[in-house]
Order: C-alpha cells, then structure tokens, then sequence
C-alpha cells in the first residue's frame, strides 16, 4: 500500500498535493489528518496542516495481507512460547492502520513491555517480514487486550491536562520522549485547543511533544 505524509497550508492543499504525487484520485485513497494547519497573523506564523494519505488495497490484496499477518504473528508468539489468541479487529485508535491486530490470553504484559516498547518492536517486525513477503508497503497495528485504546485515553487526558497548565501558567510544558504513534495522539488531541498548540522536539528516540501558547 503506497503511503505519504504531506503538509500544506491546508489539509484540502495537502491532500491535493498527496494525490498528485501518487497518481490517484480521491476515492482511491484513505486519508488521515496528522495536524490541522493553523492560520499565522496577517500572513505571519501559524502552523501547517499534515496529512497521511495511503492508497487503498482492493479487498482481496487486505485479506491476504490480514491472512499473512496472522501466520508471522503466531509464528512470533510460538517463538517466544507465549499461548494467546490472534483476531483481526476494526481499527478504533485514530490514526491506526488499516490491517489491526488483537492479541489476546493470559499475563501477556510480557508482549508489551516498558511504555509498550515490546509491542512495537514485536509490531515492527510483522510489518517488515509481511511487507517483504508482499512486495508492499502494508501497515500493521497490533494490540494486547486493548493496550492501545487505554494508553491513547491516558495521552489524550494528559495533554488536556498540560495544556490547561500552559494557559494557566504561560510557560511551556514538555512531554517525556514518545515514539511516533504516541505524539500524533498528543498532536491530535489538542489541534482544536484554544490558546495552545504544540510542536515535536528533538531527535530519534528523544522526540518529545512541547505544548505552548503561540507567539
């Protein structure tokens, strides 16, 4: 599945961007919006609007991708002698992939690790061997008895909590280091803030979400 992020004035310049560089039209695709663009003052400042936009597999291209999932997935969890059950689920976090996985059974923390780095590396690992087997780019959620939708509700109540801070205060917060998936939900939490916004810092592993009052 071809995949860009693509940032614009506004999500429709970004979306209209997206779709030329990939040759398709706007039914052809699924579209995500990272960052909602914010307006500068008399054309200074302001943030631009970012956008995730993949092109739709056909339904037959899915399953055999969801099918293949599963076998690497079971496979893993053999590996790692861990008995659980594996189910394809509907997406329900903004922003997941359109193929999620659900892994589910007994005393599974050891499948999600320290702020989930063991789910992602075990989610990376599937991507890589599924999208090589496929010749595609195919992205993949995996979750662990709903890990995912309870850390998203804590991020989102921890952003509307340090941007009530901001305002109170004035002083800008600073996040802990986040991998990607974790700051868009931050980014996306509080585009419609009033009186905040919020910009990534640093590099690699130390990226971390900043949450301010625009200048």
């Amino acid at each position: 599945m071809e995949s860009l992020e693509i940032s614009a004035k506004t999500v429709e310049e970004a979306v209209a961007l997206a779709l030329e560089k990939l040759g398709a039209s706007r039914d052809e695709v699924e579209v995500v919006v990272l960052k909602e663009g914010k307006p500068g003052f008399l054309g200074f400042g302001g943030d631009e609007a970012t956008v995730r936009v993949l092109r739709r597999q056909s339904e037959e291209v899915r399953q055999a991708a969801v099918i293949l999932a599963k076998e690497v997935l079971e496979k893993l969890l053999s590996l790692m002698k861990v008995s659980a059950s594996i189910e394809e689920k509907e997406p329900s976090v903004e922003g997941r992939a359109p193929i999620s996985l659900e892994i589910t059974g007994e005393d599974l923390g050891i499948l999600i690790g320290r702020r989930g780095q063991t789910l992602s590396s075990l989610q990376y690992m599937v991507y890589l061997m599924v999208s090589q087997q496929l010749k595609a780019h195919v992205p993949v959620t995996i979750d662990v008895e709903g890990y995912l939708e309870r850390r998203q509700e804590a991020l989102q109540n921890l952003a509307r909590r340090m941007a009530e801070r901001v305002m109170a205060t004035g002083q800008p917060v600073t996040l802990e280091p986040m991998p990607a998936s974790e700051r868009r939900i931050i980014h996306l939490a509080l585009r419609d803030y009033p009186g905040v916004i919020t910009q990534s810092i640093g590099e690699g592993e130390d990226r971390k979400v900043t949450i301010l009052k625009p200048q």
